[in-house]
């Protein structure tokens, strides 16, 4: 039962479609056409663009070789993607995958190759010399990948200069250079003095100051001298001290109330002190030398003839003389008390600090609706000038100054509108979806303006000229309803008479101008005064509106009358 009752609502429907079909002439079936067509396209290119993956960021700033490697590797994986100046996109819900699965594979290989050149050397066929150029180059390239793993830095190549051991060489120290391309920002010194130390570590008997690192464009940087400067830390260090004493001061005079500046002024330059002392009074003997010496003589009397010659011969008579010497000698070695020493002063100490503090006084009330202003006393601006010395390191001796002063602050309205968050900060838009149903809203507008309702226009319009068999109309283009046969002058004026309305067409033979009934509309009569709820009391309003909603029976009637009309012209 159901199935028949919707397979007639759905004959109803196909009849009223070819009756609104065939009720339009050839420009509005155009028009028509045209509409479907453009919605069935406007719906198929948003479900195309609606159905297209969102492409994000894989890889950028890659080397031509590099991302030929990976165009490659996505290729062999059936994976969509799109090149976009030096970038790769690929589907957002791939990307993840991909890069792990491109860094199994070794890609990209954005620092050169590494160790793993040392795998294709063989025991036969290379010598020392082969081996310690595939060596360094390997160490170039692992600290190259090193380097670009910093976000910061997108390329980077590392030239290592070793002398290697030659015997017939003096001992030449290592040098390295690095060249760097940054992601975004330049390179900071404080970065590059890293890189330096990294490279510097890595190689043995490479010193830090035998590295040197260049930017892109040419210019060294992260230099022993920038160091050096870059040491110093005056802006920093001025701000660090800034907050630390703003942080003191609005703890007891509240926060806004306290105005701080501090100027560092600092060293520069390098300096280098030897020292060396000599104290004459404090002698040490480091050694002593003490040496003993004995001498013995003697001569005898007589004269020396030849028989003193003779081992055995009688020498001269008479008595001798005996000689004995002793001498003794003492040598000590002393040292004086002497003292080296060596300064080397760099750059970044502070010189002279100043100081200058303004704090909010305090406001009192001395009548109603009046306020006086007193400065804070000197006790407790005492008291904030100690809290002041004791955060800086005053140091009189290096000439510091502090200044602190109580005055009236002035509130300063903020200028401009201040910055409050709206209702829609909180809510997420998708720029796709925004576009996707401006495009839907867009396209309905143009159909409902100049398709649907032109084409309702022209029916409305098509109906009201439509004339009587006799050429009269009543109130703009309504035909005039000929007399009924109940005696009744004028139909209009009496809307009631609906019910009696034949709808079949046919005329009333008696010649009064009347129709037969062939049956009652069903709730013409109740239909015509009670149809619109709220519209217009004039029948000829109500009339129209039952013609639009009737159009079928009016089509009937009128070719009723128009037969009426011939059938009298041929009597």
């Amino acid at each position: 039962m159901q199935a028949g009752e919707n397979a007639g609502a759905t004959e109803v429907n196909v009849q009223q479609i070819k009756n609104v079909w065939a009720g339009l002439d050839t420009r509005k079936r155009l028009m028509a056409i045209g509409a479907t067509l453009a919605v069935i396209f406007t719906f198929f290119l948003m479900s195309m663009v609606a159905n297209k993956p969102s492409m994000q960021l894989l890889y950028a700033g890659l080397e031509s070789s590099s991302a030929g490697d990976v165009v490659s590797a996505l290729e062999q994986s059936a994976v969509d993607y799109e090149i976009r100046g030096g970038s790769i996109y690929v589907p957002s819900n791939k990307r993840d995958e991909l890069r792990m699965t491109l860094a199994s594979q070794g890609l990209p290989a954005n620092g050169g190759k590494g160790y793993e050149l040392l795998d294709s050397l063989s025991g036969f066929g290379t010598t020392s010399q082969m081996f310690d150029a595939a060596y360094w180059r390997a160490k170039e390239g692992e600290l190259a990948r090193t380097i670009v793993a910093n976000p910061h830095v997108s390329q980077a190549r590392v030239h290592i200069a070793n002398t290697g051991s030659n015997p017939f060489q003096r001992t030449i120290e290592p040098t390295a250079s690095v060249s760097v391309t940054p992601m975004g920002t330049p390179v900071t010194p404080a970065q590059a003095n890293a890189i330096r130390f990294l490279v510097a570590s890595a190689v043995a008997g490479l010193a830090v100051d035998n590295v040197a690192v260049i930017d892109a464009n040419g210019a060294l940087i992260g230099s022993p001298e920038a160091a050096a400067a870059a040491g110093a830390g005056t802006d920093d260090r001025s701000q660090t001290l800034r907050e630390r004493v703003l942080r003191l001061v609005e703890a007891r005079v509240g926060h806004g109330n306290a105005v701080v500046e501090i100027s560092v002024e600092t060293v520069t330059d390098t300096e280098s002190i030897r020292e060396k002392r000599i104290d004459p009074e404090s002698r040490v003997a480091i050694s002593t030398d003490v040496e003993e010496r004995t001498d013995s003589s003697q001569n005898q009397a007589g004269e020396v003839t030849v028989a003193s010659n003779i081992p055995d011969g009688d020498a001269g008579t008479g008595e001798g003389s005996r000689a004995n010497t002793n001498a003794t000698r003492e040598r000590v070695n002393y040292e004086v008390s002497e003292t080296e020493k060596e300064i080397v002063r760099g750059p970044g100490a502070i010189k002279r600090l100043t100081v200058a503090v303004l704090v909010n006084g305090v406001t009192t009330e001395i009548a109603e609706g009046q306020t006086e202003f007193q400065p804070r006393p000197e006790e407790e601006l005492e008291a904030l000038r100690e809290l002041i010395s004791s955060a800086v390191g005053f140091d009189p001796n290096r000439g510091d100054v502090i200044t602190l002063k109580s005055m009236d602050l002035p509130n300063v309205e903020p200028e401009g509108t201040a910055v409050t968050a709206s209702f829609f900060d909180n809510l997420y838009f998708d720029v796709m979806s925004i576009i996707q149903m401006a495009a839907l809203a867009l396209v309905a507008l143009i159909l409902g303006l100049f398709v649907v309702r032109p084409i309702l226009a022209g029916n409305g319009a098509s109906v009201r000229s439509l004339a009587a068999p006799d050429g009269s109309t009543v109130d703009g283009g309504l035909p005039e309803l000929p007399h009924m046969a109940g005696g009744d002058a004028n139909f209009m004026t009496n809307p009631d008479l609906g019910a009696n309305i034949a709808l079949d067409g046919e005329i009333d033979s008696g010649g009064q101008g009347g129709f037969e009934p062939m049956g009652e509309l069903p709730g013409m009569g109740d239909g015509l005064n009670s149809f619109g709820g709220g519209m217009s009391a004039d029948p000829v309003d109500r009339l129209r509106s039952m013609i639009g909603d009737r159009q079928e029976e009016t089509v009937q009637i009128l070719r009723g009358w128009l037969e009426e009309n011939n059938e009298e012209r041929a009597g």
